[in-house]
């Protein structure tokens, strides 16, 4: 652990004192050991500042010296004022700026062995032995190469006289830690890159927008998205909205597929649907190598069936705008990660990247990452699509589920039932659309349940269809509708339903009232025969409160909602006096809301349930306030979850803030309310949502599979009533009934949150002595080769 808690009166220094980091570059340098970091990329992404921003408070709370590297490569080649220091103000109210502050370019000089030794002497001259960069392949690569070249660059500094042999020695060993930029998420060996997530923001908020116009015009739609090597922006945006057909460069279609395109289109539109999207990524090709345009895409609907037919090219609007919560959650976590990366390092430690996996961070060898980002390209240029779709394990993943969503199957083996349950979260629709569509396609005959189990034991259950859920995957709120009635007290009309539709499963979307429903109905087996069914629930609340799963679908639409939202009060501030903002959060007892979503606006302070305080916390935060509003920071932030405290209420630490920062600052509040709960689903919310029931329903279909016996289907044992959460790195089925040890059932909340490790992070980002529990930091693995069976690949997530 560094650092020591708020009340300890004792600060004990850590043993590093300096760190350098820039806009495209950025450098840290540490006393003991001599330490050096830098940033760097080629282009800007969205993102990138809230890395920044990271790694300079981060670099400075472990005692190091930060600088800026400006311009990429190209302010390591020309040094001077390129290179300049960073303080803590030096980062203030960049998270919702896109872009990245500190610029970025290309820099041919670098390539060269004597432009190398130009930025070798500009490092060496303030200290510098570390580079933090952040970037693509190409940046990595470019930084890997001049890790090795290192020690003859200093070699021959000394030879021109520049340096002199103790500084040689002295700086004799290069560190580098990578975190990857790219908005096309094209680099192995991590599930998620920075600026990936806003980039779907803009194709999504763009796409919503045209089907507007193309549902009143009865339009065909063809749109261009980046994406010149990699296909992921464009497959998955075709499953966040939808669409009708989608062409990439990893998976060129075969001969014919002009046709079966035309012929799908047709079916569409034959099936009452007013609108077709087609998704084409910028670097399409057929299986010739021939690029596949958007002209003649359009050319072909055209001339083919006549619809009226337009093209919409986002270009560099992918790129802009603000940058997504998720986004600056992933840059804020990376860049802590990175400095850590860099305090660990040796003289024997490769370069690194830190990555990643599922929803833990991880580092990797740079090289392994690159060299298998560099297989995916020789492979396609070889034609061995099928070898680049297996080195991208999430882009297979994504199109294989992408077919069964396209795919109709009229057999009918069982019968299965979904409803919604609790309140509505944002991605509860594309959730079930996935899950009808998945099991029509798996031979299943699938029932929709309106109103959750108060429309069970009514009977408001009805056949759905594949073309019933046609454009759900976009719509906010509850299609189905949703009550937090329990079904308890109807377990026989309930019975009484499942006996008379002949409900084969069951497949629950919600939130604690369905983990809670699901134990009532587990309780039941033993009284009636009906519920002994396989049962699996969902995840889906905006609270995330779910035990068993660390995100549920609904989440990341609210903490967008929430950081949309801080954003435009920050911003109400400006230019006028000092003031402090008091937001109230939803999200009952939990608060990973308040917390997660204070991380991701910039907030001095979270009040929560499950991390206890009283009046000295507050006066300590009061106090902290004050003294960071004496300087140049104009703005401040405190969230509260809405039940952290009976008595300390969001009226009560408004009025404390008020009268105790008179004369410094003004306090203003703001409840958010359900504005959390409304609009449309979020890029993550719709993808999140379309996966997980996908993969619940093949798990249904299995275990159907398994308890039919004597003619009927009978499930009795505890595996057989799951829930299917998000565990680290993995989507993992649990039997409901093992999760209550797990669970505070006064509270509604789980026993232990893994956000609750993010807690530091917002106090360190928010200038607070604290400690930080290095422990479950990221260690050095080995990439993974994921080459799934054709037959398990559809099941992978």
């Amino acid at each position: 652990k560094h650092g020591h808690c708020e009340r300890e009166q004792s600060w004990q220094e850590p043993q590093i004192d300096t760190v350098n980091t820039d806009s495209v570059c950025a450098c840290m340098h540490f006393k003991h050991p001599d330490i050096t970091s830098a940033f760097l990329t080629h282009f800007s992404r969205l993102g990138m500042n809230a890395a920044v921003r990271a790694v300079v408070r981060m670099g400075i709370y472990v005692g190091a010296k930060v600088y800026f590297i400006r311009e990429g490569y190209q302010g390591m080649v020309d040094g001077g004022d390129n290179i300049k220091e960073a303080s803590w103000e030096s980062v203030s109210s960049m998270l919702q700026v896109g872009g990245t502050v500190i610029g970025s370019a290309r820099c041919k000089e670098f390539r060269t062995h004597e432009g190398r030794l130009k930025a070798a002497h500009n490092l060496v001259q303030r200290g510098i032995t570390n580079l933090c960069v952040i970037g693509g392949d190409g940046s990595l690569t470019g930084a890997n190469l001049f890790r090795e070249e290192w020690s003859g660059l200093l070699g021959e500094l000394v030879e021109q006289g520049l340096i002199d042999a103790d500084a040689a020695q002295r700086y004799s060993a290069l560190h580098i830690v990578g975190m990857v930029g790219s908005i096309d998420n094209d680099f192995c060996g991590t599930d998620m890159t920075i600026g990936t997530d806003s980039a779907l923001h803009r194709i999504i908020e763009v796409v919503d927008a045209i089907m507007t116009t193309a549902q009143s015009h009865q339009r065909t739609f063809v749109l261009e998205v980046m994406g010149r090597h990699c296909g992921y922006l464009a497959l998955v945006s075709a499953l966040a909205c939808g669409a009708d057909w989608v062409l990439i460069p990893e998976m060129p279609p075969e001969d014919g597929w002009e046709e079966k395109m035309c012929q799908k289109l047709s079916a569409n539109r034959a099936g009452m649907k007013r609108l077709n999207i087609i998704i084409v990524a910028e670097g399409a090709i057929d299986h010739n190598n021939k690029p596949i345009t958007t002209d003649y895409v359009k050319n072909l609907v055209v001339k083919c069936l006549g619809f009226d037919t337009r093209v919409t090219i986002l270009g560099h609007v992918q790129r802009g705008g603000t940058p997504s919560a998720f986004d600056r959650i992933l840059a804020s976590r990376m860049g802590v990660e990175a400095v850590l990366a860099l305090l660990e390092t040796t003289a024997n430690t490769p370069a690194c990247v830190v990555s990643l996996s599922g929803n833990q961070s991880v580092r990797l060898p740079l090289m392994e990452c690159v060299q298998m980002t560099q297989e995916v390209q020789k492979a396609m240029d070889e034609k061995k699509f099928e070898d680049a779709v297996k080195l991208r394990d999430k882009l297979l993943v994504n199109h294989k589920l992408n077919l069964l969503l396209c795919i109709l199957c009229l057999q009918s083996n069982f019968n299965v039932a979904i409803l919604n349950v609790g309140a509505p979260a944002a991605g509860m629709n594309a959730a079930v659309r996935s899950a009808v569509r998945v099991g029509i396609s798996e031979g299943h005959k699938m029932f929709a349940v309106n109103d959750g189990f108060e429309g069970f034991y009514k009977g408001q259950i009805k056949e759905i269809k594949w073309a019933d859920v046609g454009g759900w995957t976009g719509q906010g709120g509850s299609l189905l509708g949703t009550k937090r009635t329990l079904p308890a007290k109807h377990m026989d009309k309930i019975a009484e339903q499942m006996r008379k539709h002949n409900i084969n499963a069951l497949l629950v979307i919600g939130g604690f009232e369905a983990y809670l429903s699901l134990l009532e109905l587990l309780t039941a087996r033993g009284k009636y025969d009906e519920f002994c069914v396989p049962m699996v629930m969902v995840p889906a609340t905006v609270s995330n409160n779910v035990p068993g799963s660390d995100l549920s679908i609904g989440a990341d639409t609210a903490l967008n909602a929430i950081t949309t939202t801080c954003d435009r009060i920050k911003q109400s501030a400006s230019g006028t006096k000092r003031r402090v903002f008091i937001i109230e959060t939803m999200g009952g007892y939990c608060g990973y809301l308040a917390s997660v979503g204070g991380l991701a606006a910039g907030a001095d302070a979270a009040y929560i349930y499950e991390e206890p305080f009283d009046i000295r916390d507050l006066q300590a935060n009061v106090e902290h306030l004050t003294e960071k509003m004496k300087t140049s920071i104009q703005r401040g932030l405190v969230l509260r979850n809405e039940n952290c405290n009976e008595n300390y209420t969001t009226d009560f630490i408004y009025q404390l803030y008020s009268e105790e920062g008179k004369g410094v600052f003004d306090c203003r509040k703001n409840v958010l309310g359900h504005m959390q709960q409304g609009g449309a689903p979020s890029p993550f919310d719709r993808n999140f949502g379309t996966k997980i029931s996908a993969k619940a329903m093949q798990w249904v279909s299995k275990k159907l599979v398994e308890t039919f016996r004597q003619g009927r289907v009978f499930a009795n044992t505890e595996d057989s009533c799951c829930l299917l959460g998000m565990r680290r790195r993995a989507l993992v089925f649990q039997p409901v009934v093992q999760l209550k040890e797990d669970t505070d059932f006064v509270h509604r909340i789980p026993k232990e949150q893994w956000w609750l490790k993010l807690r530091p992070l917002m106090k360190i980002l928010a200038k607070y002595k604290t400690s930080y529990d290095v422990s479950d930091s990221g260690q050095l693995e080995h990439v993974v080769r994921n080459r799934p069976k054709e037959s398990d690949a559809s099941a992978a997530m």
